[in-house]
């Protein structure tokens, strides 16, 4: 069946508020006593604030997307500081036959697309079969035969972020004006983030003004 969504699964992280700023703190003492954990929140809200990110970069934030073509372009905008694989139909004939539909199209648009994706995804599957028995490759037929998959197809990317780069992502793609796809995408990511187990980026998040999201 389907998909009528994109989805996100934390596979994990690394790092915490403690790792930000004991790298802050390489320029003095790493020496961690209770007085200086007493003040990491106001440390790295100062950091956030004037722009010294480069501590922040000391952890990272691994994520499972289900997305539609379209929004992995735009994760692939990111790829400085972010690390992406993806689900490649150039090496795999992609089996799943799933799909995104918007959500805030009618209905009647939402059928017609549905219909336009399955033909277009049938398509794909006979072209790699029918270029086969003319005499291509198969490697050659399943790398050709995605010209016939359009945006709303989606696929499985696996998207590593620091947190300095993932600030950078939030920054753009949870605006007002982002497109809705990528935005649904990165508010996932920042809530699977916020319910980390014991909170280990609270003050992070805090840093950067997303507590209250």
């Amino acid at each position: 069946m389907p998909q009528s969504k994109n989805k996100v699964e934390l596979l994990g992280h690394y790092g915490s508020d403690e790792s930000h700023a004991l790298s802050a703190w390489t320029s003095t003492s790493r020496d961690l006593t209770d007085e200086k954990r007493g003040r990491i929140d106001k440390l790295l809200a100062m950091l956030a604030r004037e722009g010294h990110h480069s501590v922040f970069e000391k952890s990272s934030l691994h994520f499972l997307v289900t997305t539609d073509i379209a929004s992995h372009i735009h994760l692939l905008k990111h790829r400085i500081g972010v690390s992406i694989n993806a689900e490649s139909a150039r090496y795999k004939e992609l089996k799943d036959d799933n799909y995104y539909i918007p959500d805030d199209w009618p209905i009647t648009e939402q059928v017609k697309l549905c219909a336009f994706l399955e033909n277009a995804q049938l398509r794909y599957h006979q072209a790699i079969e029918d270029l086969v028995a003319s005499g291509m490759p198969r490697k050659r037929a399943k790398e050709s035969a995605r010209f016939y998959l359009p945006y709303a197809n989606q696929i499985t990317a696996d998207v590593m972020f620091n947190w300095r780069s993932f600030h950078h992502f939030l920054q753009l793609r949870k605006k007002p004006n982002a497109q809705k796809e990528i935005f649904d995408i990165a508010s996932q990511m920042l809530q699977l983030t916020k319910e980390i187990p014991d909170s280990p980026f609270k003050y992070t998040i805090a840093a950067f003004g997303y507590g209250d999201e």
